[in-house]
Parts: C-alpha cells; structure tokens; sequence
C-alpha cells in the first residue's frame, strides 16, 4: 500500500476518534443544569447582589470581631431564601446601576436591594411578588425646613437622587424643572446635601430617617410620595419559573410567619447602633 493511501486511512481514523470523544462530550451536556434554580442548587451557594449604602435595608457594620460586615433586613431575606434552597449565601456589593444588568448576563443570581419592579427594569429581569411597601421623602438641611416643604418648593433646585432608583423618578414627576443630580452611593449624596452642592434628596423614608439620625443637621420634608410601581421586589433572570416560585414561596412564609417586622427592627436597631459609636 502507497504511503499516502496509509496516511489518508490514519486521518480518517483520528477523525473517528475525535468525532466519538465530541459525541461522548455532547452526552455529558444532557446532564448538566437547564435551569438557574438547578445551577445554584449544584454550585452550593446563592450569588445576591446588592448596594450596602442602604440602611436599614442593607449597610455596613463593625462587628463584634472587628471585622466589616454588611446586614440589613434585605440581607435576611437573603438568607431565607438560600435556606429554603439549601445553599449557602455569597453577597456582592455593587453600584445600584448594575444590578439590573449583573441579574440578566448572570453575573449574580439575584438583586435584592429595595428594588422596585419599574416597567424599564422588566425589560431586562424578572421580580418577584413585592416584599416590602416604604413611602419616599426627600432631606433638606434643617436651616432650610420651613422654604422647603413640598416637593413643588423645590422648583428649578438642585435635587440628588441615587442613580438608577426609582427615587430618580420620582423626582423628576414630583418637583418642576428639576435639576436632578445622579450619584452610584447614597453616602455621596448625603454629603453633597451637607455641603450644599444640592438642595435636597430624594430617598425612601426608611432610609431618610437613619440618615436624619446619623446627620441631626439634616431634616425629612413635609410631603411624602408613594411608590407607584408597588414597593421592592427581587430581581432575577428572566423565564426562570422554578426559581421565581421558590422565591415567592419563601416571601410568602416571611409575610405569614411575621418575620420581615422583625427584620426591620434587628436592622434598625444595628443601624442605630453604628450612629451611637
């Protein structure tokens, strides 16, 4: 037999060869996870995003050991929901812009961080039921309590909301001609309302009142606003039924067995305690 007629053989059998091993690979695929609740359940651990900049909903602590922790009651029900997967649960901090986007390309599996289920938000991710309902407000300086005390006193002014939150919105509907200044942390919009940089913020008022307390130069408007998406929800990727119904199950258990009231009180009173150190 002529050498090449040797060589075509020898490549048509490596071909085989190879063709077996992507077949037999193509075999192992069938068994792998087609949904994102089996993906967390055989990685072990729930991947929640989250911007801790938030109390009481989520924050930063010094603990007992001296080492720094983020808590909050959006934590617990973090918590809840990784127990009732039986997984353990991982926490990414984030800027609030990107959990939206960190959800849909599955860099984290969840946001839940006071989020509120807006059409925009839909298009990207799907929520869960809503889990907690707060009102908003806005801070102003307490010299400025009496100029301010509407959101149409706030006409033209300089008005700090966090970038992508809802409160954004409701700025923008609630007060003529603002000039709406976006920042990622709520902490840098609390210091530019110190240093006058924006006249007011626009927070919910959770959030406003922990802020009050850390900052007594600091006061909560009047006028209240309401949440006309519906409160916060979890955020998660989208046509993921399974998960999304694991989820619901959990929040439901939350409302029914009264513990989201405990939950805000244990974070409150952690928030309190980081104002007295």
């Amino acid at each position: 037999m002529k050498k090449g007629m040797l060589k075509k053989i020898f490549a048509i059998a490596t071909i085989g060869v190879m063709s077996l091993g992507l077949i037999s690979c193509g075999g192992k695929k069938t068994d792998e996870p087609t949904d994102k609740l089996s993906q967390i359940k055989e990685n072990g651990k729930l991947v929640v995003g989250l911007s801790a900049d938030y109390a009481p909903y989520e924050f930063h602590i010094m603990n007992e050991e001296g080492k720094d922790e983020i808590v909050g009651f959006d934590i617990d029900i973090a918590n809840e929901i990784a127990k009732d997967m039986g997984v353990e649960l991982e926490i990414q901090d984030m800027n609030f812009e990107n959990l939206v986007a960190g959800v849909s390309s599955g860099k984290i599996d969840l946001a839940i961080s006071g989020m509120s289920p807006d059409d925009e938000r839909r298009k990207s991710v799907d929520f869960s039921d809503i889990y907690y309902i707060a009102e908003h407000g806005f801070l102003v300086k307490a010299e400025n309590k009496d100029k301010y005390k509407t959101f149409e006193d706030l006409k033209g002014q300089k008005v700090g909301a966090q970038m992508g939150a809802i409160q954004a919105d409701i700025a923008e509907e609630k007060i003529p001609e603002v000039d709406l200044q976006l920042l990622s942390n709520v902490n840098d919009l609390v210091l530019s309302l110190k240093t006058g940089k924006i006249e007011a913020l626009v927070v919910e008022l959770p959030v406003a009142e922990m802020i009050v307390k850390n900052n007594p130069e600091l006061v909560v408007g009047e006028e209240k606003a309401t949440d006309a998406e519906g409160g916060s929800a979890v955020a998660l990727q989208k046509e993921q039924q399974a998960l999304l119904d694991l989820i619901n199950t959990t929040i439901k258990r939350i409302k029914d067995e009264k513990l989201l009231d405990q939950f805000i009180v244990d974070a409150t009173a952690l928030a309190e305690k980081q104002v007295e150190n």
